[in-house]
């Protein structure tokens, strides 16, 4: 096995691996969102109450356009979100616009529009009265606006609902300078004669978005659906078109979360870490959500009960969502790679903080990753070295017993234990460096501080295309010299001309791939060029040295 070949069978490994990825998406076609039956409207949970007791009730899954009512704007630094109580009814994140326009739209997270509807809501539930997430509460401040103002470490709004009977709840939503996390406080207290017992329900509904399906494109292969977290169970998913399909969600449990996932981006509920929950998913028309209700307080006259909770609205920031809650770091979705992917974020992350660049953090984590994997490389040239060396005697061995296939396989074993060669030294590394390399692939892909951002000269955003094609045109290149500088000792004609058709193939492949993507293949095909020149003259015999 040579540079070129080791070089193929991984190329060909992450495309097939893509290949299989993109065929299971489109199995799920996007008409089958719009038809998908939806589950009975009515489940029964156990919610087990802040104070340890166990009350059933029953909550319906349904989800509906929110109906018009007095919204209200908060904001700080990289957040404004529209509400009205009970629902974040639109976010808007500051930091991030849906192209590189400076003028261009900011993203838009949350919105109440009916076609691209996706929102947040957190109500009460009580046979006694109680303000649902669709209306109830009213503004305690008239202010239509609540921005975060110079000096100021954070900025809230705040609510109340007042019912008949003497009870009242006051909501309290805060927002702290550069936090995508809404915190959503409830303070319930009984003025009237008797108990009052409800609880409360949080919810994250949407309609899904219209994926565009491709090979090349990175949103295609990143998980849309819900997602949720327990201490017990861990993390955990389903995409939309299995809502129906695998059946009722139902986990009751304390210190976890339920979130709704997309590229890049992701919203989140984090209740109470002391007060357990039940965890369900919902479908209704095209609207499919996911919630967390309870607890379920009873408050005596004179009493009060608190309950509050985190809703994240923003970007997958891998260092800031360990810090939120334990787990959510897991909506970084790298699949089956995540055990490697995770430190290799992180690695990139810290290369960013020297470099102050990403395309060039790429370039040194690709040197770092060589660096580490030097060992196995130069085993994989000793092993090729020694081989190539015994290529004549195999050679002898297959022509002294022509088509006597048993006896040339008795003497061919005879002369590896004799000389203590090892046939799969060459293949060894390279199934060691895969799902290294695989995992790379998922944090290019995943990672939301690489959206928009530039490398230098004409590259100028590492998740679109190189606009020149530039960078392909190097990895042909690159892919060529490492052909002509290979030895084709024992490859047959066949294979030599399949090998001389694939600086073109990758070529062109390449071209519509995402330019960080490909200008980690360029620097990874580049090192491994250097590299076997250099391991041609340490472990190579003088003729091939001499001819590289």
């Amino acid at each position: 096995m040579n540079q070129t070949r080791t070089f193929l069978i991984f190329a060909w490994l992450m495309v097939a691996a893509l290949l299989f990825m993109e065929w299971g998406k489109e199995k799920q076609s996007a008409e089958q969102i719009a038809t998908t039956p939806a589950p009975t409207a009515a489940q029964t949970n156990t919610i087990p109450a802040a104070q340890g007791q166990i009350a059933a009730m029953t909550t319906t899954a349904q989800v509906a356009t929110a109906p018009s009512a007095a919204t209200y704007v908060l904001s700080n630094d990289v957040l404004r979100l529209t509400l009205d109580g009970g629902s974040i009814r639109r976010a808007e994140l500051l930091a991030y616009r849906q192209s590189r326009d400076p003028g261009a739209p900011l993203v838009r997270l949350l919105d109440d529009a009916p076609a691209s509807f996706y929102i947040a809501r957190s109500g009460w539930t009580s046979a006694q009265g109680a303000p649902g997430a669709e209306g109830g509460f009213v503004a305690e401040n008239p202010a239509s606006e609540h921005t975060l103002t110079d000096g100021a470490d954070q900025v809230s709004a705040r609510f109340v609902w007042t019912g008949a009977d003497g009870v009242t709840i006051r909501r309290t939503f805060t927002l702290k300078r550069g936090d995508y996390a809404l915190h959503v406080r409830d303070e319930v207290s009984n003025g009237g004669s008797a108990p009052w017992t409800g609880h409360i329900d949080r919810q994250l509904a949407r309609v899904p978005p219209q994926i565009k399906r491709g090979f090349t494109n990175p949103e295609s292969f990143s998980f849309n659906g819900a997602a949720w977290y327990t201490p017990e169970k861990k993390y955990d998913k389903r995409n939309y078109e299995e809502f129906a399909e695998d059946g009722p969600l139902n986990i009751t449990a304390a210190g976890g979360w339920v979130a709704l996932l997309q590229h890049y981006f992701f919203t989140g509920w984090i209740p109470q870490a002391d007060q357990q929950a039940n965890y369900a998913l919902s479908v209704s028309d095209k609207h499919y959500g996911i919630s967390a209700t309870g607890p379920q307080f009873t408050v005596p006259p004179g009493g009060r009960a608190r309950s509050e909770a985190q809703l994240w609205i923003g970007p997958k920031l891998q260092g800031r969502l360990e810090k939120t809650a334990p787990g959510l770091n897991r909506t970084l979705d790298y699949g089956v790679f995540t055990i490697i992917a995770e430190p290799i974020h992180w690695l990139l992350a810290q290369l960013h903080k020297i470099t102050r660049n990403w395309g060039w953090a790429i370039v040194l984590l690709v040197v770092l990753i060589k660096l580490a994997l030097y060992p196995l490389s130069a085993a994989q040239y000793k092993s090729m070295a020694k081989m190539r060396k015994f290529q004549p005697r195999v050679q002898q061995l297959k022509e002294r017993y022509g088509d006597d296939k048993e006896k040339f396989q008795m003497a061919y074993l005879e002369l590896i234990k004799k000389e203590k060669l090892n046939p799969a030294g060459g293949c060894l590394p390279l199934l060691i460096q895969m799902p290294v390399f695989l995992a790379l692939y998922w944090v290019l892909l995943e990672s939301v501080e690489l959206r928009q951002a530039p490398w230098t000269l004409w590259i100028q955003d590492m998740t679109s295309r190189d606009p020149y094609f530039i960078l392909p045109a190097i990895n042909m290149a690159v892919m060529w010299l490492t052909q002509k500088m290979t030895p084709m000792v024992g490859v047959d004609p066949i294979q030599q001309k399949m090998f001389q058709f694939m600086p073109l193939i990758f070529g062109v492949m390449f071209a519509v791939f995402p330019a960080g993507l490909v200008l980690y293949w360029v620097t990874n095909g580049s090192l491994s060029m250097l590299q076997q020149w250099w391991m041609m003259r340490q472990y190579g015999d003088k003729a091939t040295a001499a001819k590289a």
